[in-house]
């Protein structure tokens, strides 16, 4: 996974409420076990019709989206099925980060594993970021991972919450396989300093 430490970028702006997995990504496209192309997929129902032709009025096919890697849903963003697929889409598009005021627990553990930051900040500052991204498509915000904190293209820093083992993957670019595969020498110094309890009968 690329690390997640600090980034600018500007904004697509999805602001409904309650955006689903389905939605994210159709469930016609979870046969693929392999992440290429998924990208592509991302919102098929809603950005392209019913030839495959983009919908010009779609916000991810608006030339202020283009390589934007800051995504903004709405209230309750990722709900509905478990699928893993949702994040590997928005990865796949160029998205690193998503900002709501909630998500669904099972899509953000996901986001997570995957490579994809969830942002959970308050209505107040949702609802100013979408207004400044409205006024100045091009502005940018930036993401600091390190210090916690999503900075408006006003200047003003709002700081966000994520699970502490979660942050320290993102930021060395490791998902939990990765990090265990890189604590390998402690784990095998753990084993050498402490010989098996239980002994097996012959």
């Amino acid at each position: 996974m690329e690390p997640i430490r600090t980034f600018s970028s500007r904004v697509v702006a999805l602001p409904m409420e309650n955006i689903d997995t389905d939605q994210i990504i159709p469930a016609r496209y979870l046969k693929v076990t392999d992440k290429a192309g998924l990208g592509e997929a991302l919102f098929a129902d809603w950005r392209y019709d019913a030839a495959g032709r983009p919908r010009d009025e779609f916000a991810l096919n608006q030339p202020a989206a283009s390589g934007a890697r800051i995504l903004v849903g709405g209230h309750n963003f990722g709900c509905g099925s478990s699928r893993e697929h949702a994040p590997w889409a928005l990865l796949g598009y160029g998205f690193r980060a998503v900002v709501s005021t909630y998500f669904a627990d099972i899509f953000a553990n996901n986001a997570l594993k995957n490579g994809l930051l969830p942002i959970v900040v308050e209505p107040a500052a949702h609802a100013r970021l979408l207004a400044l991204a409205a006024e100045a498509p091009d502005r940018e915000v930036t993401v600091d991972l390190r210090a916690q904190t999503l900075t408006l293209p006003d200047g003003e820093a709002v700081d966000f919450p994520i699970d502490p083992f979660a942050r320290e993957c993102l930021l060395q670019g490791l998902d939990q396989l990765g990090f265990i595969l890189a604590e390998e020498a402690a784990i095998e110094r753990y084993e050498a300093e402490h010989p098996p309890r239980v002994r097996t009968v012959s």
